[in-house]
């Protein structure tokens, strides 16, 4: 049974949400019980993150996954009862409800069924039909359609009438058709039929606009083909919609149309005589002129849908393994934006991040100031006591890098090479020019290379997802849909990791659970104000943090030198009384507990369980206790390209090189081998065995080794293979 909502709800919407709740659970392959706590958890503010954290034992430990599947699917429920509402009262207004109508109306299950049931009684504006009936005209077609042995002729003549605009035998007949063309494409179980059809069988065919075969070279693949809609990928979808939308590709989406009329004719034909051949034209007419047309912008709008769905998936998967990519960690850090013609421009960070000194270089034509800038470079190193140089990969990037690997050290000083995509979009952002009101968008966009380097995560929230140049067609797919998906990832990632909030910044507080840019605002100004946060609890003094945010929001922040060490972990401030109960057990502290194992292995974890707190919440404190603030992160690892390869005119077929993966999509990934284009491993060319999708085999940024298996010089474009290397599987 449902628990009682914290929100005052009526009785009636209990029982909707429990019906809602059962029908999820089905879908799903979930227990009741899951789904209709996990809605109330929803319903009353709680985040994904902090459900699927610390309220395990309601949820029955569902992770982000399922718990994002029932917020979404609830949510489409509720729409559906919404419109279902809209249509109930408009059918009332009309006067034309019955108890039947009603029935079927409420066990509607998806919107297409509800809109084929509402379609009859639907406002129109003036059609062929409505004006027939306007006519007087219903009539004769009722007696057409019920298709009985008559003289139709001589019964058409009966409603010819030139005051009415029926003139003659001839036009009686063709607007009792239209009228009949109409009732064909109201009737529900044709339009189930048909488009059940549609859905199986349905072939997606383009061609080329004629007259734009030289303009439209780029959709080229496209100009004549046909295959089935089912087994269309995304990205090809998403590519003839796009050629469509530009003008150069006609798209058109139906199955055989025999067999759709066939369908129609068997449930609506029920005579051969006069009477069925006029039914029989008018369903050909009403597949032609009104469904067809109706099902094909259906079925586009699912194959949107669809590739849509896909597409999100493949760039929220990317931006997950991006924003999760292993952090060098505190350092100093000297970052290049490389550049040749205006220099490279060059920044200092400590180790927390902050500018210390920016300057620019030209090491390279056409000012060719080599010495001058090694020089230069070495200088800064020692003064800054530099630890790691981090070097942009767009524009003079290889350059750049060979370059800098040229200059002997004093110390050791790693040189590694940051993907910028999005750099240049922050550096001209409204949080950039918050950030560094005194500095150019150059100064800016170093900065954002080197704490990427330091900390990926922490930087590239700052960053519109979008702008990072990890999706595929994301500017075709549905954009509120891909927002909310791109936003559930940085959430996600950000909570994950955890947020130390005495050096976070604005943008990393927004995504923390429960938090957002006002509250993310209001932290951010008591710090400056008043000082570091000694403790979490010092949190509630922060303008407009109340209780539901700090419950939400605290287990996720760090307060790294807080005199209470479980305000360095994820344990939850409402679960330290059972640490303490644990240390009181042993007759040890809380920091004892946190250092020794064998104090941890003596807790018996079923002693600790309250009404609150289950099992699962005991074990992931002992987890906590164990590894506290544990970055889920992996840990940095060093990679260098081929040092004799830096152009795409080095490049030779057959070469084996190291490189990294820098998208991924539905029928391939790109790899940047440093030749400032990165080339594409296709789907077939990534295994010695079937694979389905690529992230089966790689994930962003992983480091693999390739073999160039074609190089096209004029459209630039680089063929690779994974399987072709030697030794792999």
């Amino acid at each position: 049974m449902l628990f009682f909502y914290q929100k005052i709800i009526s009785l009636s919407q209990i029982f909707v949400v429990m019906n809602h709740a059962q029908k999820i659970a089905k879908e799903l392959g979930l227990q009741v019980r899951q789904v209709e706590n996990t809605i109330y958890l929803l319903d009353n503010d709680a985040t994904i993150p902090f459900i699927a954290r610390y309220r395990k034992e309601l949820t029955g430990m569902l992770d982000e996954v399922d718990i994002t599947s029932i917020r979404d699917r609830i949510g489409q429920m509720r729409d559906l009862d919404k419109r279902r509402e809209s249509i109930l009262e408009s059918i009332i207004e009309q006067e034309k409800m019955t108890p039947e109508l009603e029935k079927q109306l409420m066990a509607a299950m998806t919107m297409a069924e509800l809109e084929d049931l509402y379609l009859p009684y639907k406002p129109k504006r003036k059609t062929r039909a409505t004006i027939a009936k306007a006519k007087g005209l219903e009539p004769l077609a009722t007696l057409i359609y019920a298709q009985h042995y008559m003289d139709v002729e001589k019964e058409a003549a009966k409603y010819v009438d030139a005051e009415k605009g029926v003139n003659s035998i001839a036009e009686a007949i063709a607007g009792a058709s239209d009228i009949i063309a109409e009732w064909v494409n109201e009737n529900q179980q044709i339009r189930a039929r048909i488009r059940l059809l549609f859905e199986k069988e349905s072939f997606i065919a383009s061609k080329v606009v004629k007259g734009k075969e030289i303009e439209g070279r780029n959709y080229e693949t496209y100009y004549e083909m046909r295959e089935p809609l089912v087994k269309s990928p995304s990205h090809r979808v998403l590519a003839m919609f796009r050629g469509e939308h530009e003008g150069f590709l006609k798209i058109v989406i139906e199955p055989l149309a025999e067999k759709a009329l066939e369908i129609i004719e068997r449930f609506a034909v029920k005579g051969r005589n006069r009477s069925g051949e006029i039914v029989t034209a008018a369903i050909k007419d009403s597949y032609k002129r009104l469904l067809q047309p109706s099902m094909e912008t259906e079925m586009r709008q699912q194959a949107k849908q669809r590739a849509d769905s896909e597409a999100i998936r493949v760039f929220a998967d990317n931006l997950k393994q991006l924003l999760l990519s292993p952090p060098l960690g505190q350092k100093n850090v000297l970052a290049l934006d490389p550049g040749f013609r205006s220099g490279c421009k060059v920044v200092c960070l400590d180790k927390s991040g902050k500018l210390l000194h920016n300057e620019t270089i030209y090491p390279h034509p056409p000012q060719n100031e080599a010495k001058q800038a090694m020089n230069k470079i070495e200088s800064l190193v020692d003064a800054y006591k530099i630890e790691a140089i981090a070097i942009g990969n767009g524009t003079a990037g290889r350059e750049t890098e060979s370059f800098i690997r040229r200059i002997k050290f004093k110390k050791d000083v790693v040189a590694i090479v940051v993907n910028e995509s999005g750099a240049s979009v922050y550096s001209a952002s409204a949080v950039a020019r918050e950030e560094f009101p005194q500095y150019d968008v150059t100064v800016r966009g170093s900065v954002s290379i080197g704490r990427r380097l330091m900390d990926p995560l922490a930087e590239l929230v700052k960053i519109d997802p979008k702008s990072i140049g990890v999706g595929q067609y994301q500017h075709d797919v549905n954009q509120p849909e891909l927002q909310k998906s791109l936003q559930d990832v940085v959430v996600s990632c950000v909570n994950s990791v955890g947020v130390d909030v005495n050096t976070a910044s604005k943008e990393l507080l927004t995504h923390v659970s429960g938090v957002g840019p006002a509250l993310a605002k209001n932290i951010i100004e008591h710090r400056s104000k008043n000082g570091l946060f000694a403790s979490r609890q010092a949190l509630k003094k922060v303008a407009r943090f109340g209780d539901k945010a700090f419950e939400q929001a605290a287990g996720f922040m760090r307060i790294s030198d807080a005199e209470n060490p479980l305000d360095r972990s994820a344990v939850h401030p409402e679960s330290y009384d059972i640490v303490d109960r644990m240390a009181k057990k042993l007759s040890c502290t809380v920091s004892d507990l946190m250092q020794d194992e064998n104090l941890r292995k003596m807790i018996k974890p079923e002693e600790f369980v309250t009404e609150k707190a289950g099992l699962p919440t005991i074990n992931d404190i002992l987890l906590e206790l164990a590894k506290p603030g544990r970055d889920p992160r992996k840990r940095f690892d060093m990679f260098e390209f081929d040092r004799n390869v830096h152009d795409i005119k080095d490049l030779i077929v057959g070469m084996e090189l190291p490189g990294i993966v820098t998208n991924i999509t539905a029928f391939g990934a790109f790899v940047d081998i440093g030749v400032h284009q990165d080339g594409l491993v296709h789907i077939s060319q990534m295994a010695n065995r079937f694979i389905s999708k690529p992230s089966e085999v790689v994930k962003l940024n992983q480091k693999v080794m390739v073999k160039v298996m074609e190089v096209d010089m004029e459209r630039k474009r680089v063929g690779l293979s994974m399987k072709e290397v030697a030794g792999s599987t």
